[in-house]
């Protein structure tokens, strides 16, 4: 449930950002928009937030993010659309709308994954507080020492 909740967000996310990005400013069909925001959040989830994202960080991760998208925009959408013009401020624009969401994304995704580590942690420890013992420290009297 939570990782379809994850591709649900970066779906959306993606399918507004190449909207402003393509429609918006070009004039792209709905199905270029749709087929862009697939690939970018099936391929950006993937790479991006489970190989990435817990090796690197952050920030790094939405600027290999962002690096991705304008590469995977710029190879499929010679492909799909017909003008350079298009192709280059479409893959600019996109990848850095996209790069500014996943760092809310990567946010997100970090804040949910240490919440669950800590509740699984916290059940499966089987600690009792009422045996916790106390440890005392003393400076102890040396026996061969006289005073």
């Amino acid at each position: 449930m939570n990782n379809m909740m994850i591709l649900l967000i970066k779906f959306v996310a993606a399918f507004l950002a190449f909207a402003i990005a393509f429609d918006l400013f070009f004039d792209a069909t709905f199905v270029d928009i749709l087929s862009f925001s697939i690939l970018i959040t099936v391929v950006s989830y993937f790479v991006g937030d489970r190989l990435i994202l817990p090796r690197i960080g952050n920030v790094k991760a939405a600027i290999v993010d962002f690096f991705m998208t304008y590469t995977l925009v710029w190879i499929f959408g010679s492909i799909l659309l017909h003008s350079y013009l298009q192709i280059a401020w479409g893959s600019i624009i996109s990848a850095t709308l996209i790069a500014g969401g996943e760092v809310l994304i990567h946010n997100f995704i970090q804040n949910r994954t240490a919440n669950t580590a800590e509740e699984k942690a916290q059940t499966k420890t089987n600690f009792n507080p009422r045996l916790a013992y106390g440890t005392e420290f003393a400076e102890e009297d040396n026996p061969r020492e006289k005073k």
